[in-house]
Parts: C-alpha cells; structure tokens; sequence
C-alpha cells in the first residue's frame, strides 16, 4: 500500500519514473522514422527514405510505419526507467567528489554512459530483435513465412520455438558494442550542450524548453553518428531468420556487406537516422526534465523563457 509513496520520495524513484516518460514521447515521436531506417539498412537498393515510405504507404498502408511498436511501447517505460536511473546512480558513483549537490563531472557522466548502454543492452538486445523481425515483413530479407503479423508476442513465441535463447538474443554482442560507448557520447553531449547554452542550469536546473529539445536532439544525433556502422550490422544479424542464415557473426556480416555493397552501406539510413535521433532525444530529454521536476518539486515546474 505505501510502496508508491515511499519510491516516489526517494530520488532513485523520481527518476526511474522520469525516464518512463521520456521513453515514451521517445517512441511515439520517431518510431515512422525509424521504421524507415530499418528498411534502409536492410536493402540491398539504396533507395531514399521519400521513395521507401512512398512504397510502403501506397503498398502497406500507413500503419506500416508503426508495426512492431508494440514491443518498443510496451517495455520502454520500464527500459528507458531503468536507463535513466542507472545512468544517475553511475555518474554520481563515479564523480569524486562528495558534494551531493554539485553535478556529477564531465568524465563522471561519460563513464555513467559508457556502464549504462553496456547494461541496458540485456534488456533491449530481444526487444530490437522483435521489433526488426516485424518492421522487415513483406521484404526480401523476411520471407520465411506468407504470413504477416503485428503481434510481438506471436513473433517471440516463433523465435523461441525456433531457435530458443540463443534466437531470441542473437545480436546481443554489437547491441554492447554499440550501445556502450555510444551511450558515453550520448549523456556527456547533453550535460555539455545544455551547460553551454544556459550556463549554470545543472546546478539550478532552470532553463528553456528549448534548451532541452535541441541539447537532447545534438545528444542523439551525435551518439548516432559514433556508433551507426555498428546499428547497420546489428539490423542485418538481427534481421536474418534461422532458415536464411547468411551472416555468421559480426566480422562475417561487416566483411560480407562491404565486398557486396561497399563501405557506403555502413552508413545507409544515416540521414533519417539523425533525423529521427533529433527529434526522438528532444522529447525523451524534455519529457524526462519536466517529469523531474515536477517529482521533486510537488507539481511545480520553474522554468526559463529563452534559450
């Protein structure tokens, strides 16, 4: 009876809750976006984003564009949660100093990142999996079954029958690879750019609604641009079915998509990439400050009126 009180009045609570939020404007904001990244990276044709979401509107309809988000909605209240509260129990962990009212260093945050993508990864690794199984229905790359589904459980459950837990966490390695430094780059670029445009605001944590938007989109852009051949290789491994196993692992994905299509395609879909990331981490970083403070400060949200 008192556990939601009591979880709230702590600040591991707040922010566990905060970052529920912004996982959820984070989603619903860029997942059509990110449907199209997915179908970038997986083609052999290097087509635009304009002419894939053309195709896929007058051939699929547009709800295309949201299959599979399900299983991001459904569990990144908890994921993104998780991601924000470990994020702020590790740079506080590793800052040395011992002024809780201080923020954490630059090299604090960085390092907080670096251990947090390494972490989430356990949890996202098999949600992406899902997602990308469902988002490339209907495409040269998923043709297993004639039979299209929007449930990811159904999906799951078909992986799991399959090929077990080593299916449903095939991916797993470059989801690391790829999530933990990019991680590093994606909270330091955040602390750094909101600090630059409103100087003083991590110790006050009073500044714009602009602010927030475009230091949270510089954050994703830039965590993108370091880690985005690695997401190329992760879709392509995750994407593959137990009957048209083509890649053997990631140097055998990385070597074969370079001979077959050069080192451009490890940079497919980097522009709707960014373009979503922008976008996405504005909303995931404003959602998160305004749901913070509104925790910690009873419902009383102060804040700047420029940038």
């Amino acid at each position: 009876m008192d556990f939601w009180p009591e979880f709230l009045a702590s600040s591991s609570g707040r922010e566990f809750v905060a970052g529920g939020f912004g996982g959820i404007a984070g989603v619903i904001s860029g997942y059509p976006l990110d449907t199209l990244r997915i179908r970038q990276q997986s083609s052999k044709n290097n087509g635009s984003a304009f002419g894939i979401l053309r195709k896929m509107v007058a051939r699929e309809g547009a709800g295309s564009l949201y299959r599979g988000m399900a299983a991001p909605l459904a569990s990144v209240t908890f994921q993104n949660a998780i991601v924000f509260q470990t994020y702020a129990s590790l740079s506080r962990a590793f800052d040395p100093s011992d002024s809780a009212k201080d923020p954490p260093s630059y090299k604090s945050v960085a390092l907080g990142g670096i251990g947090t993508g390494g972490l989430q990864s356990l949890l996202l690794s098999p949600v992406e999996l899902i997602k990308i199984r469902l988002q490339l229905q209907n495409t040269n790359q998923s043709k297993e079954s004639t039979t299209t589904t929007t449930s990811p459980i159904k999906v799951a459950k078909n992986i799991w029958r399959k090929e077990g837990l080593r299916g449903i966490y095939r991916g797993l390695g470059i989801t690391v690879i790829r999530d933990a430094p990019s991680h590093g780059v994606y909270f330091w670029t955040y602390e750094y750019m909101r600090e630059h445009f409103h100087p003083g605001c991590r110790t006050s944590s009073k500044e714009s609604l602009n602010t927030m938007l475009v230091s949270g989109g510089s954050a994703g852009v830039a965590s993108w641009v370091c880690c985005y051949p690695f997401d190329v290789v992760k879709t392509r491994l995750q994407g593959q079915t137990l009957s048209a196993i083509k890649y053997k692992g990631i140097y055998d994905c990385f070597a074969k998509s370079v001979k077959e299509e050069g080192y451009q395609v490890l940079w497919r879909g980097l522009g709707t990439a960014v373009s979503r990331a922008f976008v996405v981490n504005g909303a995931v970083f404003a959602a998160y400050e305004f749901s913070l403070r509104f925790l910690f400060n009873n419902g009383n949200i102060q804040m700047q009126e420029t940038l």
